[in-house]
Parts: structure tokens; C-alpha cells; sequence
């Protein structure tokens, strides 16, 4: 055990290394091209490209400062530092394609000089596009899948399904109140949370008493850990769902009017079970929760109904979808292997800013029903 955590700080240290690097070489390369395109002067140069980097400092202090200073500064900090990453984002993806169209002769090298008509034109589209992103976000899809199986289900049933909500110092009590109130319109018998309920800290949670809200939802609620609850500490998230009245299956089953949901710990955990050991001996229609969709083919080997994912957002902003994409077997949507089907979803919620760009944000209405 000490060697396999040794192994893994290892390992993170090395990747965190990486990308640390990687995004002072970025963040070089975009300073260089403000400072560039700035009206020419250096005090203006300097304003434009220090005011990029205070709000890149924003992002990097907010994360070590968010849980020791004011929430309502706290808020601030992680809304105005996690939509940096968007706009860096976009202006890098502007620059090298305006550097390799100077390169094939496609664009004057002298419009990436002392250009501020040039430089505004750019900024200012991305922040249209920014905030398309943000009304976009703030509009919650309703996907209905509806379900047919031979086995003995009680009664036709509506099990309302969401995934990486991510309630905190950013999806706040009222946005959570709005979506309790999206699911009781469906008048669900069951619901179920695909994991990442929590952000990345129980501070804002347990200040605001979100649990209450959870204790409106008209059904029972079942969920699974994700990636996220570990990173705001795994005691504490478990503790907030005993609050919040949500049974959490964690490497279990629990049985609901003729259907079997199976909860896998989520691969953050250094151990935990196959889905053929959790599965054996369900005889219900089977509904597997497992938070992030690699080796879909387990499900299908143990004969699962229905799976339900989360986790990749899809990226939540295009380009990053092309990622999600070329990572899983499936990154967003229905799926389907063998007699088993899968649905990821995009999430209803989001991590960083509320901005979805190229996706949505979603929620599950899965009607079951005899054959």
C-alpha cells in the first residue's frame, strides 16, 4: 500500500510538473502577443499585458486562498479567476492561428504590430462568444430516454438522472433550488447522481446549508462518489450526504421496486470492486452509476442494463470536446454494446466557469417500462 501511494505522489508530481511548465510556456507566448499587438508605448503595453497576468494571478491565488478568506470574496475569486482560463483559451487558439497564417502569407505580419483595432477586434469576439457561452450554461437540457425490459419491474417507473453538479463557491443554494425544482416537475420515483455533487470544497456548502435543498427532492436520491468528492476530502462529502438524506452507494447495491442500482466507487480510489462482483446475483433491471466512462466494455461482460457516466463535461468548451471525443469510447450521449446501454452525460452542472461552449448542460428523464 505505501508503495502504491509512494508510486502515485510520483506520479502526480511528474504530471504536475509538466503542466506547469506547459502553461508558463502558453502564458508567455499569449503575454508576448498582447504586448505586441498593444498600442505602441510602453506604459500601454505594459497595462495590457500586466492586466492579463493579475487576472491569470487571480486564477492560481484564488485556488490556495479560497477557503481562508471572506465567501463573498471567495466567490469572486473562483468566478473571475476560472473564466481567465476560457479567454486564455481563446486568445491562445487566435494567435497561433493568426501566427501560422502569417507564416503561409495569408495574413500581413505588420496587423500582429501595435495593432489596438486588430487586438480589440479579437478580444471583443471572445467575450461575445464568453457570454453566448454563459446564457447557454444557464439553459438546462431535458433529454427523455425512455427504456423497455422483460424483467419484473414493479410499475412503469421515472428515474430522473443528473451527473457532476458541482454546487459550491460558484453553482451556489439558488441555482441548486432551481434544479431540485426542475426535478420534482418531473415527478420522479427515483433519483440518481452520477457523482461530483460536490466542487472542490465543503466550506461554501455547509455556510449556505445547501443540504436542505436536498431534502425537497420528492423522491429517494441515491449517488456515487466522483473524482471531485475526493478532492474536497471524502469524510467531509460523506458526512454531507448523511445531511442531505442521499444514500450513497459506494461499492453497493440498493434495490428499488424491481430494479437493482449499483453504485462503483469511483476510479479515484486506490481499490475497489469490478463490476462483475457487484453485479453478481442482481436479478432486477440493472443500473450501473459509475462516475467516469472508461472500460465500458466491463458493463456489457456483466451484463448490465443501463450505465450512467458523467465526468467529461464533454469538455465544456469546443475545442476541448474534440479531447473528451478522442478519449472515451463515449464522451457525451447515448451509447450502446451488446444488450447493454449507456448514457454519459455532459453534466448539469459545471467545474470553473459557468460557460458551455460547443455543449450543454443536461439532465436525464429515463422512463422504464415492462415489455
Amino acid at each position: 500500500m505505501q508503495r502504491d501511494l509512494t508510486f502515485l505522489l510520483y506520479r502526480m508530481m511528474k504530471v504536475f510538473v509538466f503542466f506547469l511548465a506547459l502553461v508558463v510556456a502558453l502564458t508567455a507566448y499569449v503575454s508576448w502577443h498582447l504586448w505586441r499587438m498593444a498600442p505602441a508605448g510602453g506604459a500601454l503595453k505594459l497595462t495590457v499585458t500586466g492586466l492579463f497576468l493579475l487576472w491569470m494571478a487571480v486564477f492560481f491565488v484564488g485556488f490556495f486562498v479560497m477557503d481562508h478568506v471572506p465567501i463573498k470574496l471567495a466567490i469572486v475569486l473562483y468566478e473571475v479567476g476560472t473564466t481567465w482560463l476560457i479567454f486564455f483559451l481563446y486568445l491562445l487558439i487566435a494567435f497561433v492561428l493568426a501566427d501560422v497564417a502569417s507564416l503561409c502569407h495569408l495574413l500581413p505580419k505588420s496587423l500582429l504590430r501595435d495593432n489596438p483595432v486588430g487586438l480589440m477586434s479579437v478580444v471583443g469576439l471572445i467575450a461575445v462568444v464568453m457570454m453566448l457561452g454563459g446564457v447557454e450554461y444557464h439553459h438546462k437540457h431535458r433529454k427523455e430516454l425512455t427504456l423497455t425490459t422483460e424483467k419484473a419491474i414493479e410499475k412503469p417507473l421515472t428515474i430522473v438522472l443528473a451527473s457532476d453538479l458541482h454546487i459550491g463557491y460558484h453553482n451556489r443554494k439558488a441555482e441548486l433550488a432551481r434544479w431540485v425544482d426542475l426535478i420534482n416537475g418531473e415527478n420522479p420515483d427515483l433519483v440518481l447522481i452520477g457523482g461530483d455533487i460536490i466542487d472542490r470544497s465543503l466550506r461554501p456548502v455547509d455556510e449556505g446549508n445547501y443540504a436542505e435543498e436536498f431534502h425537497r427532492i420528492q423522491a429517494p436520491v441515491f449517488t456515487v462518489h466522483g473524482n471531485h468528492e475526493y478532492i474536497s476530502q471524502i469524510d467531509e462529502a460523506e458526512r454531507f450526504f448523511k445531511e442531505a438524506g442521499i444514500v450513497l452507494l459506494k461499492d453497493s447495491v440498493a434495490h428499488f421496486k424491481g430494479v437493482d442500482v449499483i453504485g462503483r466507487n469511483d476510479r479515484s480510489a486506490f481499490r475497489r470492486a469490478t463490476v462483475k462482483a457487484l453485479a453478481a446475483g442482481a436479478k432486477g433491471f440493472t443500473i450501473l452509476l459509475d462516475h467516469q466512462p472508461y472500460h465500458l466494455e466491463e458493463a456489457e461482460q456483466a451484463g448490465i442494463d443501463f450505465q450512467f457516466s458523467g465526468h467529461t463535461h464533454r469538455g465544456q468548451v469546443w475545442p476541448i470536446s474534440w479531447i473528451t471525443d478522442a478519449v472515451y469510447e463515449k464522451s457525451w450521449g447515448f451509447h450502446q454494446r451488446g444488450n447493454t446501454r449507456y448514457y454519459v452525460s455532459s453534466g448539469l452542472g459545471i467545474w470553473g466557469p459557468k460557460i458551455r461552449i460547443g455543449t450543454r448542460s443536461e439532465y436525464l428523464v429515463l422512463h422504464l417500462k415492462r415489455r
